[in-house]
């Protein structure tokens, strides 16, 4: 499950981001309005959560200029600002919810549940490729009719080569969806995980689904590129 995180606070939206990626979502961050309302247009997310104050571009006028795009993401707004105007406002503006500053993470991950309850009704909360399926909800996967036992991380790493099949996905995006800012990225530990994730997903099977493109990063496609 993929979450943009719009806050222009760093160290907020580094504590929220690695909190989120250690429960295994997979999280975009952008800085600020203009950025966050670009990353809502052009990936597929599953939630978003919007700061109010945010610069270039409040909160409010990010959440409309999304609706008005035409896009259905569920929006969980993000404040310190605990006036009702300002709530109605948001609400008024599109969100789906509202969260107060300072708030605790279970309450966080409880309002994140909630709404892609609600959401499943008209979005999907299975994905299949090329034989794979992923349960976004349960965090289930299997090939085939074949169930695969992934971590948390493992499955937020899958879910990405998913989302994006076709394409191909670089070391910088693993990095910047499943660890925080602070990631070493000339480590191994990428390449750990996509071996671990080849030798689950594809152990067993004539095709294997995720290749390497030297110098450039993987794909997930049937065919070798």
């Amino acid at each position: 499950m993929r979450i943009l995180l719009i806050e222009d606070d760093r160290r907020t939206a580094a504590t929220v981001s690695k909190s989120l990626r250690a429960e295994g979502f997979a999280v975009d961050v952008a800085y600020d309005g203009m950025s966050g309302e670009a990353m809502a247009k052009i990936n597929d997310n599953d939630i978003i959560i919007l700061d109010v104050l945010l610069p270039q571009q409040d909160g409010w006028t990010t959440c409309q200029n999304i609706r008005h795009q035409g896009v259905r993401t569920p929006i969980l707004m993000l404040t310190a600002l605990d006036d009702v105007a300002d709530r109605i406002k948001g609400l008024d503006a599109g969100a789906d919810d509202y969260l107060p500053k300072p708030f605790h993470f279970g309450e966080l991950l409880a309002r994140i549940r909630s709404l892609v309850r609600r959401s499943t009704a008209v979005r999907t909360a299975v994905v299949e490729k090329f034989g794979l399926r992923l349960d976004l909800n349960t965090h289930k996967a299997s090939r085939n009719g074949r169930e695969i036992s992934l971590t948390s991380k493992e499955f937020a790493l899958l879910e990405l080569f998913v989302m994006n099949a076709g394409r191909i996905i670089s070391r910088e995006m693993i990095s910047e969806h499943l660890w925080d800012m602070n990631f070493e990225p000339r480590s191994n530990v990428i390449e750990s995980f996509v071996r671990f994730l080849r030798q689950k997903i594809d152990k067993g099977f004539e095709t294997p689904l995720i290749h390497t493109v030297r110098g450039a990063g993987y794909i997930f496609a049937e065919d070798e590129p």
